[in-house]
């Protein structure tokens, strides 16, 4: 499916994250290096901690895309805190103090807040439990067989406890949000399925209607003694009775629901209207520049999209763009595809009120503009402004 829409949509919100990512490894990277540089200084055994270390780290920063099967949220988050966890055994056993660092501790605070986000419930519950018990003994390894320093560490762990819990917390809010959008992508997807639903209706009314007509010429013309002009006619019926078919399959193929409201259907003759409303609601001016050369006779299913990538650009104009004083919309036809073009020279691209991000009425667009084999695309453009486009074959390509 095509998805750069979402992508350009989301660049500087990805360009902060991947900062974010940056930093937070160099950080992880800094605290392990002291991890090492105290237990070697202690006179400890460093190869004990750079296991442990190397373990979390790379549970924690194996690439999504590389990790394998086996590699699940419970596994890379709960077995470096059991290794952890076996060390501070074994030195508790062992009775000899061990010195600590804040890399150990950090590591396992990031893998808590990794579970909590994304292991099920009840696995996130376990390995909350078992990292956080990870996380609280580890200070232990310090005073053990020295009495003198057991109220340090009982302090220390007693700041790792609310530390803790702070990635147990914020976990919970990431996996909070991680639901309301996958919720809020779901519904959008459901709602322009419906609208397909509703056009569906439309476009098949549409070809019988024209195979019902000729169907009737044929009847006529055989009854008048005229087979010689019988097959033209016929001709027709059969083409009109395929792209009723396709229609039918391409929309129907992307159907899942039948629950929810949709919009009313449009075409490419409602466009005029939908921009002078535009104009007069936003009191941004909006000029439609409409190619020659871009016929009436479209298929209903190109003509519902086009209308409705327009309508969805427009829409996010007047919630977003909010300093924008110009938008035009172009349309062309040129080697057997419609081109719809959405342009306004706004700078500003704010969030709504109600805290719905703008691509999500993209991502439904993409999947009607795809089940038709066309492409969308929306983004910031490199001399201002902000661009829709949509590129939707026409009725001989939609057959190719």
């Amino acid at each position: 499916m095509e998805i750069s829409q979402t992508e350009n949509t989301t660049t500087a919100r990805t360009r902060r994250r991947g900062g974010l990512a940056i930093g937070g490894i160099i950080a992880l990277g800094l605290a392990a290096t002291i991890d090492l540089l105290v237990v070697a200084t202690n006179g400890d055994r460093v190869w004990v901690t750079l296991l442990v270390l190397a373990v979390g780290l790379t549970a924690l920063l194996w690439p999504a895309g590389a990790r394998p099967p086996w590699l699940t949220p419970p596994v890379r988050t709960i077995v470096p805190a059991l290794g952890s966890a076996a060390y501070t055994i074994g030195v508790l056993l062992g009775g000899t103090p061990t010195a600590i660092g804040p890399g150990e501790p950090l590591i396992l605070i990031c893998l808590l807040v990794v579970a909590v986000r994304n292991c099920r419930p009840g696995t996130a519950a376990v390995a909350a439990f078992v990292i956080g018990a990870s996380i609280v003994v580890t200070p232990l390894r310090v005073s053990v067989g020295s009495p003198g320093e057991a109220g340090v560490s009982y302090a220390v762990s007693a700041v790792l406890a609310v530390l803790a819990s702070g990635g147990a917390a914020l976990g919970g809010y990431l996996r909070s949000l991680d639901r309301r959008r996958e919720a809020a992508i779901a519904r959008t997807r459901r709602t322009e399925r419906l609208s397909m639903a509703a056009d569906l209706h439309d476009f098949v009314a549409h070809h019988v209607t024209g195979i019902l007509v000729q169907t009737q010429m044929a009847r006529a013309l055989a009854a008048g003694g005229e087979p010689d002009r019988l097959d033209p006619v016929l001709e027709r019926i059969e083409h009109a009775a395929g792209e009723a078919l396709g229609a039918m399959r391409r929309t129907v193929g992307i159907l899942r629901s039948s629950d929810a409201d949709h919009p009313a259907a449009g075409d490419l003759a409602a466009v005029p209207d939908l921009v002078s409303g535009f104009t007069a609601a936003h009191r941004i001016h909006a000029t439609l520049h409409r190619d020659p050369g871009v016929p009436d006779t479209l298929p209903p299913e190109v003509q519902a999209a086009a209308y409705r990538v327009i309508q969805e650009a427009l829409t996010n104009v007047g919630r977003h763009a909010t300093d924008a004083t110009e938008t035009t919309i172009d349309l062309r036809c040129d080697d057997g595809h419609l081109e719809v073009t959405v342009h306004n020279d706004g700078t500003s691209r704010t969030r709504p009120a109600s805290g719905r991000s703008d691509h999500y009425g993209l991502i439904g667009l993409t999947e009607r503009v795809s089940a038709l084999g066309g492409h969308l695309h929306a983004g910031p453009e490199p001399t201002g402004g902000w661009r829709v486009a949509a590129r939707l074959p026409t009725s001989d390509s939609l057959h190719r």
